[in-house]
């Protein structure tokens, strides 16, 4: 297991629990008793460092390196996936991946972000980091489910578009913007799950829904801590400070509108129990698309743009001197 900073006393608790259990394995002693005060302590200690978790120690969970990637989702809640490659245009972009499965009975369009379970797959998904030509596959496949009147439902976590030369070339900005004008028109219904991270217009290029949540420990914010705090104070040593003033957890996207809700996670974190995370997320969508379901395309497209005209707010302050 992998720990956090904030995670220290969890992990000697864990050493000593595995010490115990080498003992008990030995089968000289009887420790059973033992065994389940220090699992009983592990549960108590997990609760109170989880129950008040920072923003920036959010944003370390959303990016814990066990953490449940898009792939895993749909390994465990999907069927008979098949992933579609390729715009049609440059390219076919491995930091975002796409394709048709069966859920629930139907058949769903797939697509999210996907980082890599390790450094050899990281480098070949770019880090989750998509290229233009990852949202223009991403359009291509909503525009496909469109055709054949299949939901959308799309898994985000990134920590932003690719900001290489290259890809500024090619056009970064206008397929995210292009993406965004297709998605709030798109007839079918679109259900999109932050599941990491979600960061600036790498992550809104596919995730403008119907419906948009967070799970638990997940983050969504225009910058990253770091980004912000090395604008700010020309250092990244005021991340923590930075992820604070951002207000970038799924409670502060909650409290302000947002998103439709947040999906619990598992006590300490998706990654401390995948699958229990994969069954709350499948019946969280289930009861979703099914309520979507029920909406008639024009509804669900007025639905959308009304919902995303009426984000932001503001004040006006009178300027007329005495």
């Amino acid at each position: 297991m992998v720990f956090l900073e904030f995670e220290q006393p969890l992990e000697s608790l864990y050493e000593q629990l595995e010490q115990i259990k080498q003992i008990e394995a030995q089968g000289d002693v009887d420790v059973s008793a033992t065994i389940r005060d220090l699992e009983s302590k592990i549960v108590q200690t997990k609760k109170e460092i989880y129950s008040n978790l920072s923003g920036w120690q959010k944003v370390q969970l959303s990016r814990h390196p066990e953490r449940p990637y898009t792939l895993f989702y749909i390994q465990k809640m999907f069927t008979n996936f098949v992933e579609l490659h390729g715009d049609r245009f440059v390219n076919d972009d491995k930091a975002i991946i796409g394709g048709l499965a069966q859920f629930d009975g139907r058949t769903v369009m797939l697509i999210g972000h996907q980082k890599g379970i390790n450094t050899k797959m990281r480098q070949y998904r770019n880090f989750g980091m998509a290229n233009p030509e990852g949202y223009r596959k991403a359009l291509r496949l909503m525009k496909l489910a469109e055709k054949f009147d299949i939901p959308v439902i799309t898994l985000i976590d990134t920590p932003g578009a690719y900001p290489g030369l290259e890809a500024e070339e090619r056009g970064q900005a206008e397929a995210i913007a292009r993406n965004l004008l297709e998605m709030a028109q798109l007839k079918v219904p679109i259900l999109c799950y932050v599941i990491g991270e979600g960061a600036s217009g790498g992550a809104i290029g596919i995730g403008l829904g119907d419906k948009v949540f967070m799970l638990e420990n997940t983050w969504y914010s225009v910058i990253s801590p770091e980004s912000c705090s090395s604008i700010l104070w020309r250092s990244w040593d005021f991340k923590e400070t930075a992820a604070e003033a951002l207000k970038l957890t799924a409670d502060h996207m909650a409290e302000f509108g947002l998103i439709d809700g947040i999906v619990k996670e598992p006590l300490g974190g998706a990654h401390n129990d995948p699958d229990a995370m994969a069954v709350t997320l499948t019946k969280h969508m289930k009861a979703e698309l099914k309520a979507l379901k029920k909406m008639s395309s024009e509804e669900r497209i007025n639905h959308r743009v009304e919902k995303y005209s009426a984000m932001g707010r503001f004040q006006v302050k009178s300027a007329i001197a005495e």
